[in-house]
């Protein structure tokens, strides 16, 4: 009897252990920046309402802010990374050495070049009136590498700054202040229904890029390596499902930004149909030499003597492609695709 008691007691105590020792690792609590309520933004949408920053030991809240205010949250240590517009991790990072990009989800945007309704060709709107946000912005290098495509430049059309974002610049068209603009989706649906005309879409253009960059500060990543890691395979888990889920993907967008779901629909048919999502997600040398020609408008100096090499680290998605993850994820069909992307790849 006592022997049986002593067997049951030290199985007991095993078991406690053996309990305790699989505890999971508690979440670590961090904030994420997305700059826009738009395409760009969805793989962060998808990460956090399909659960996949808590898969890779993140508790994330994403925290909208436009513009600089990504960049500024976190260089303050409020939010640990910024899924920024390439143009403006250039920019930043042009004033402060402090930044690194570490990974892109997306390096071409439904961005189209609405005008009145007499307008018919891009070459007519010389010397009329452009709405902008703010001149220097990434919509604004957009639309000069857009017009750059019919021989014409800043100097040949009159900018209208509007402030804000995409409603302002379609509400500035409609209203009759400006002849034409760049607008992402839903909001150029709105104006094609009144009539306008869409001139021109960027993503025909293989070498005008709209691309976003999974923005960190150094010393973020020096407290805690693991972090791009964690955030990279999150974001292409998210992907995975993007392209597998689309009553999903549609149904996490929503969440974000209240539109129209035949809206939210009709903009994942279109990405998804040109395959827009990067799988792979290398920060690109095509699109980091594009960019940062189209910024260097706007800071010369500053822009052409940064130095790229300081500012874009592709070692992790490097690391991961080496560890056969991303075939794990997508299957054995993507190894072309891995192949194509890591020779584009920024080193």
């Amino acid at each position: 009897m006592f022997r049986r008691i002593a067997y049951v007691l030290v199985l007991s105590i095993a078991g406690l252990t053996l309990g305790c020792s699989s505890a999971p690792t508690p979440l670590r609590k961090v904030k994420i920046n997305f700059p826009t309520r738009s395409a760009a933004s969805w793989p962060m949408f998808i990460a956090k309402e399909g659960g996949y920053y808590e898969k890779n030991g993140l508790d994330v809240e994403l925290v909208f802010g436009a513009g600089n205010l990504g960049v500024a949250a976190i260089s303050s240590g409020e939010a640990v990374m910024t899924n920024s517009s390439m143009e403006q991790a250039i920019q930043a990072s042009s004033r402060d050495a402090s930044l690194v990009m570490m990974g892109s989800s997306l390096n071409k945007g439904m961005f189209s070049l609405m005008a009145s309704k007499s307008f018919t060709a891009v070459p007519q709107l010389k010397g009329k009136h452009f709405a902008v946000s703010q001149v220097g912005d990434a919509p604004y290098n957009y639309t000069l590498a857009l017009l750059k495509k019919y021989s014409m430049t800043a100097r040949d059309v009159e900018w209208v700054p509007v402030g804000t974002d995409a409603t302002a610049r379609a509400s500035a068209l409609v209203s009759g202040r400006a002849d034409a603009t760049l607008l992402t989706a839903p909001q150029y649906f709105r104006v094609e229904e009144q009539g306008f005309t869409n001139l021109a879409n960027l993503a025909d253009y293989d070498d005008v890029y709209a691309s976003t960059v999974y923005l960190f500060t150094k010393e973020a990543v020096t407290k805690d390596p693991r972090l791009p890691e964690q955030i990279i395979r999150a974001h292409a888990e998210a992907i995975k499902r993007y392209y597998d889920d689309k009553a999903f993907a549609v149904k996490a967008y929503i969440v974000y930004d209240k539109q129209d779901p035949a809206d939210i629909e009709r903009i994942y048919d279109w990405n998804t149909q040109r395959n827009l999502m990067e799988r792979i997600p290398y920060v690109l040398a095509s699109a980091l030499t594009a960019i940062k020609e189209q910024a260097s408008a706007q800071n010369a100096n500053q822009i052409r003597d940064l130095d790229i090499k300081s500012v874009v680290d592709n070692s992790v998605v490097d690391r991961l492609v080496k560890e056969g993850y991303f075939e794990e994820l997508f299957g054995e069909g993507i190894k072309e695709e891995i192949d194509r992307k890591s020779n584009l790849a920024f080193r």
